[in-house]
C-alpha cells in the first residue's frame, strides 16, 4: 500500500511533517522520503531504504538538513518517491498511493506518442510515479493532467503534488478506493491517508476529498479545481484489516467498525446454533483482536491472549522476502501463555484468510501448547479474487487464495463457477469449504464473516464499498 502527507503553512513545517508521515509507517515498509520548498533554497528532496529500520530512524537528522514552509512525504511498498519532477508546469515534487494495471500499456504509449523517455530502475523498471508525471506534464495545467490520469489509469492512483509556489495540490482516486483528508492548523492545512496523524498534530477535519476530487491547498485556504464524482467504491480492507484503528473514513471509525463486526459473527452464530463451547476468545494480533473482543462480548465469552507478538526485534511477518522466512518470522514471535492455552477451548479469530500460510504454524504452536480445541473464525468473507486495484496483497493469481485452492482440490474447475455458493455458509457447497479447510489445518470449527455482515458493520450503503476480492463485482 502506502501513504502521505503533507502540509502547506506560514511556518516552517518540517516537525508536522515528519511526524505526520510516521504516522503512515503501518502502511508500507520498503521506501521513505520527504520533499520540501523553501523560498530561498526551492525543492529539497531525500528518499531512504526503510526495510530494516523505522522512518523516523533514517530520518532523525532531517531537521539540521531540509527547510520549508510546504513539504509532502511518502510512506511506500512500491517505488522511491517523492520525485522532483521539471516540466512545462514548473518544477514540483510528487507522491502517490496506489497501484497502476496498466503501466507497461502506458509507458509504451507515451513514447510511441512523445519520443520520450523514462530514467530505468534495476531490471528496467520504470517509477510509476515518474510515469504519473509524465501523463499530467502533457497537459496545459495541473487539473487537466490529473484528470487524465484519472482517465487513463487502470487501477487506483492518489496524488500529492507540492508546487514551486509552496501550495499542496491533492487528488483522491478516481473512485475513492482510497481516502484523502485535510486537516485545518493554526499555520495552514495539511493532507493526509490516516485521520489520526494530523488530530495528533493539534490539526482538526477540516474536508474528506470526494472521489475524483481535486483541490489546491495554500496557507490561507482550500480551492477546489474538479469537482468529486458520483460513484464511489471505497476499499471495505480499510476496516477489516489495514487501515488504523485510530481512523475513520467516511466518518466510520476502524476500532468501533471491527468490534460491531466481530458482536455481528458472534450474534450470527447463536441464531444459527453454532456457537461452540469455549474458554476464551482470543484475536490473532494485531489486527484480529478488536474484532475478537466484538465476538467474546455478544458470544458471553471471557476474553484472553493465549499468546503475546515480541515485536521490540522482529519486523512485520510479511517484510522478509521469501515465505518459508515470513513463516518462521511469524513463529518466532508467537511467545505463550501456557496457563491460558493448556487444556483450553480457544477460539480465535482473525482479521482474515488469504493464503493460509501461516494457519498450520499457529494450530501447531497452539496444540504444541497443550490446546484441547482450536476454533478459528475470519473477520471477513473468503477471498476469492485478487484485487486488481490496489496493491496492500500481492497475490498475483486467484490460486495463490486458500480458498479458491481448496475449490479446485474438490471439484477442479468446474468448482469456479460455483464461487457464491462457496462463500456462503448455508449451501452444501460452503460447508465443505469450511469443512475442508478446518480438517486440513487442525481447526475445531471454522467459519467466515458473510458480507452482508461486514457491510452491516461498515455502516455504509452497499453500493458505495469495494468488495471485488470477496464476490468479483465490481
Amino acid at each position: 500500500m502506502g501513504g502521505f502527507f503533507g502540509v502547506t503553512s506560514k511556518e516552517d513545517c518540517m516537525v508536522d511533517v515528519f511526524f505526520g508521515v510516521d504516522y503512515h509507517s503501518h502502511l508500507g515498509t520498503r521506501r521513505g522520503g520527504i520533499a520540501a520548498y523553501d523560498e530561498k533554497i526551492g525543492m529539497q528532496r531525500e528518499i531512504h531504504n526503510i526495510e530494516n529500520s523505522p522512518f523516523r530512524t533514517k530520518f532523525e537528522n532531517i531537521f539540521n538538513e531540509m527547510w520549508g514552509k510546504a513539504a509532502i512525504a511518502c510512506i511506500s511498498d512500491s517505488d522511491p518517491q517523492p520525485l522532483l519532477i521539471r516540466s512545462h508546469l514548473g518544477t514540483f515534487a510528487i507522491g502517490t498511493i496506489g497501484i497502476i494495471k496498466n503501466a507497461d500499456e502506458l509507458i509504451d504509449r507515451y513514447m510511441n506518442v512523445n519520443s520520450g523517455h523514462f530514467d530505468a530502475m534495476t531490471g528496467g523498471k520504470v517509477n510509476t510515479i515518474e510515469l504519473v508525471a509524465a501523463l499530467i506534464s502533457q497537459k496545459k495545467d495541473f487539473t487537466e493532467g490529473i484528470r487524465y490520469v484519472q482517465e487513463m489509469v487502470e487501477g487506483t492512483v492518489s496524488i500529492l503534488i507540492l508546487t514551486e509556489k509552496g501550495s499542496l495540490i491533492a487528488a483522491r482516486d478516481k473512485m475513492g478506493r482510497i481516502p484523502v483528508q485535510i486537516g485545518k492548523g493554526e499555520h495552514g492545512y495539511c493532507v493526509s491517508f490516516e485521520s489520526f496523524a494530523y488530530k495528533k498534530l493539534g490539526y482538526a477535519d477540516y474536508k474528506e476529498l470526494g472521489p475524483g476530487e481535486i483541490v489546491e491547498i495554500t496557507p490561507d485556504g482550500v480551492t477546489q479545481l474538479a469537482e468529486p464524482g458520483e460513484e464511489m467504491k471505497i476499499c471495505s480492507f480499510l476496516w477489516s484489516y489495514y487501515g488504523y484503528p485510530t481512523s475513520c473514513y467516511e466518518g466510520k471509525n476502524v476500532e468501533t467498525m471491527r468490534q460491531l463486526n466481530g458482536e455481528i459473527m458472534a450474534q450470527n452464530e447463536r441464531e444459527a446454533g453454532t456457537l461452540p463451547d469455549l474458554d476464551y476468545v482470543c484475536g490473532i494480533p494485531d489486527s484480529g483482536t478488536p474484532h475478537a473482543l466484538g465476538y467474546a462480548k455478544e458470544a458471553g465469552v471471557e476474553f484472553a491472549r493465549p499468546f503475546i507478538k515480541y515485536t521490540p526485534t522482529w519486523p512485520r511477518s510479511f517484510t522478509p522476502s521469501s515465505q518459508l522466512e515470513r513463516n518462521k518470522v511469524a513463529k518466532m514471535k508467537q511467545i505463550p501463555v501456557h496457563e491460558l492455552i493448556e487444556g483450553k477451548k480457544l477460539l480465535f479469530v482473525d482479521d482474515s484468510i488469504v493464503r493460509g500460510t501461516q494457519l498450520n504454524e499457529t494450530v501447531e504452536f497452539l496444540y504444541e501448547n497443550g490446546a484441547k480445541e482450536v476454533h478459528m473464525r475470519s473477520a471477513c468473507p473468503p477471498l476469492m479474487y485478487s484485487c486488481k486495484y490496489l496493491n496492500f496483497s500481492s497475490s498475483r493469481s486467484e490460486m495463490e487464495l486458500l480458498a479458491r485452492r481448496i475449490i479446485q482440490e474438490l471439484e477442479g474447475d468446474e468448482g469456479h463457477r460455483h464461487i457464491e455458493e462457496y462463500s456462503d455458509s448455508n449451501t452444501e457447497r460452503g460447508k465443505l469449504l469450511r469443512k475442508t479447510i478446518a480438517d486440513k489445518f487442525g481447526f475445531a470449527s471454522l467459519e467466515f464473516q458473510s458480507l452482508e455482515g461486514v457491510t452491516k458493520a461498515i455502516g455504509l450503503e452497499p453500493c458505495k464499498l469495494c468488495t471485488y476480492c470477496w464476490n468479483g463485482k465490481e
